[in-house]
């Protein structure tokens, strides 16, 4: 699984240098990409732990779940009940879900990704009970690195394209303005929330 920057990365960043509306912010930040782990479990947790809250609450209870279990892995977190992972800030279900991945990680981890294409990848994953379309779609970016993903469900996306683009108040025309940024909205997605954050998104 690759890791660190991207394959195609430069390539993005050249292509989307020279868009009208989001060349400006790439150009912004220079020297920083996403940045590949390989550690699709990992990422996974981390995804579900940072549904629907914040970056920094996000970064803080995965702080706490890191000091409780140490390295985010299926065998050490299956020592653990939900309810032994819930005080670290982790809803009732948020930690029935990362427990019950944990107990089912055969299964959910696939051993040949790239034969895959990002549709079969996002049934795949929301076949597994926590794990929605941003989740998944949280993979493909963060771990898989698929270049031209782009979640619909993310309110930051959401809310940086409309910053770009005041006229796109919905998300049918939130979409229409990524297409101008296919094959890498990958790559798009990165800069929009880096426009949001005072540090670069990471799962």
């Amino acid at each position: 699984m690759e890791t660190g920057k991207p394959t195609w990365w430069d390539e993005a960043n050249t292509y989307l240098a020279e868009d009208e509306i989001l060349g400006p912010v790439v150009l912004s930040y220079p020297n920083e990409s996403l940045v590949g782990k390989g550690d699709l479990f990992s990422t996974l947790v981390r995804s579900i732990v940072g549904q629907q809250i914040s970056v920094i609450a996000a970064d803080a209870v995965w702080g706490r779940l890191v000091e409780l279990i140490g390295e985010v892995t299926p065998e050490a977190i299956r020592p653990f009940s939900p309810e032994e992972l819930a005080p670290c800030g982790l809803t009732r279900s948020k930690s029935s879900y990362i427990h019950g991945l944990a107990m089912d990680s055969e299964a959910f981890l696939l051993p040949n990704w790239d034969e895959f294409t990002d549709k079969e990848l996002l049934k795949h994953f929301t076949s597994f009970r926590g794990i929605g379309p941003w989740t998944s779609e949280m993979i493909l970016i963060f771990t898989l690195m698929r270049p031209d993903v782009f979640s619909i469900g993310d309110i930051g996306l959401i809310r940086a394209v409309q910053k770009l683009v005041p006229e796109a108040d919905s998300k049918e025309k939130v979409l229409e303005v990524s297409k101008r940024w296919m094959p890498y909205r990958t790559a798009a997605s990165w800069y929009l929330w880096r426009m949001l954050d005072p540090v670069p998104v990471e799962y």
